[in-house]
């Protein structure tokens, strides 16, 4: 079985790209974040006629989630139990009744319960978003430590976009870096607290050494001299970990015209 999670960066602009890697990668699972469309522009029919089931939330241009999958679809939960929201309008501080944003959503495929997500991306440390990202990752912590202390032995797949890169290995530069959303020490740490629920990043046993990214900004000419960051990650379960035996960036899908700024993570499962 081979899971994947892709930023595609708009679906709609990408699906005839997304659907030749589909097969071309032999892939029996896809989480998608940025899908940036609503329900009603997904293009379901698309995925169908390429055998696969998909599932999706998103309620504007920004932001949105999906999942496809060629091996079942079942159980769709849209949102994780304490998801918190945020208002992009509630200027200094987070509103009590924030808009809960189309950045998760949950199906179970093949008898692993895959969830793609798309975390925030905190804009700058002194940004509200900045404290929205944490609020979040801390919730989705807690949602997942539940899963497992319920059922230890879950196959569960934490998926997406994380935007962290959580150790200096993850960035072409610590020092470019320094100071900025996605290396500080409260974004590492978020991310490192779901090692502690039990949660671990499936590639970094496959590719331990530096220069390995999932993401290149579009200026600069950040792709072609390997300046790039890893934020996109495939978090197993102990029971899903336990099956993997390989995983990879497929760098390839970040070349040429009409790319996304991401690459697809891919994690091969044995049965």
């Amino acid at each position: 079985m081979r899971i994947a999670t892709w930023n595609v960066n708009s679906i709609r602009t990408r699906q005839d790209r997304v659907l030749a890697w589909l097969d071309r990668a032999d892939i029996d699972v896809l989480a998608m974040q940025e899908t940036k469309c609503k329900d009603e522009q997904f293009p379901f029919e698309a995925f169908e006629a390429a055998g696969y089931e998909a599932a999706h939330v998103g309620i504007n241009q920004w932001n949105g989630v999906a999942i496809a999958s060629r091996v079942g679809l079942d159980q769709v939960e849209i949102g994780f139990p304490g998801q918190p929201g945020f208002d992009k309008d509630a200027g200094e501080s987070l509103l009590s009744t924030p808009v809960v944003e189309s950045r998760a959503i949950g199906a179970t495929c093949g008898g692993v319960r895959v969830w793609s997500l798309y975390v925030p991306n905190g804009r700058a440390l002194a940004d509200p978003h900045y404290a929205y990202k944490l609020e979040w990752l801390a919730a989705l912590r807690d949602a997942g430590a539940k899963w497992l202390s319920e059922d230890p032995d879950a196959q569960i797949a934490l998926v997406g976009d994380w935007n962290i890169a959580p150790t200096d290995l993850d960035v072409w530069s610590p020092e470019f870096f320094r100071g900025r959303t996605h290396v500080s020490e409260p974004e590492r740490d978020a991310f490192e607290a779901f090692g502690e629920t039990g949660f671990t990043d499936v590639m970094r046993p496959f590719h331990p050494g530096p220069g390995v990214y999932t993401y290149w900004d579009y200026t600069q000419l950040r792709f072609p001299r390997r300046e790039g960051m890893r934020i996109d990650f495939i978090l197993g379960s102990p029971a899903l970990s336990a099956r993997v035996t390989d995983a990879n960036v497929d760098r390839e899908e970040r070349k040429g015209k009409g790319a996304s700024d991401h690459a697809p993570v891919v994690a091969e499962l044995a049965d």
